[in-house]
């Protein structure tokens, strides 16, 4: 956690947004509303002190930090989109969206959407797998 929002544990998404600026409160909420958008079966938890939404495993994290919004849809959410986050600074599962700018959000909605598919897939493949055994 950086300086913005007390460092905490958090019961709720609701609980880890409501600790941040008001200005930074309206990024989360938008942030969280096209992630359940793009992924609406997907269950909303903290996990790693982060909001996290889990569709069979984890989609994707998000936190608050005081000059950005990191979303980390890990490794393989971000590679088809490698043109696209080019102008946002990057590590190998995360990018950062600065809070000074307006958030992606269709990009974020086709990252998600990309990522609902991976674990999907990987959760039919793991089903499969059993059924022969």
């Amino acid at each position: 956690m950086d300086a913005t929002a007390p460092p905490a544990e958090f019961a709720s998404i609701d609980e880890y947004i409501a600790a941040f600026p008001a200005d930074v409160q309206v990024l989360l909420k938008q942030l969280r509303a096209t992630i359940k958008a793009a992924a609406p079966e997907a269950e909303e938890r903290i996990s790693y002190k982060m909001p996290t939404f889990s569709l069979h495993g984890n989609l994707v994290h998000f936190a608050a930090y005081k000059q950005h919004i990191g979303l980390y849809p890990t490794p393989s959410g971000m590679s088809a989109f490698d043109a696209e986050l080019a102008p946002y600074k990057r590590a190998k599962g995360s990018v950062q969206f600065p809070l000074s700018e307006p958030l992606p959000l269709d990009l974020v909605t086709r990252i998600v959407q990309a990522r609902v598919a991976q674990n999907l897939q990987r959760a039919a493949e793991k089903s499969g797998r059993r059924k022969r055994s």
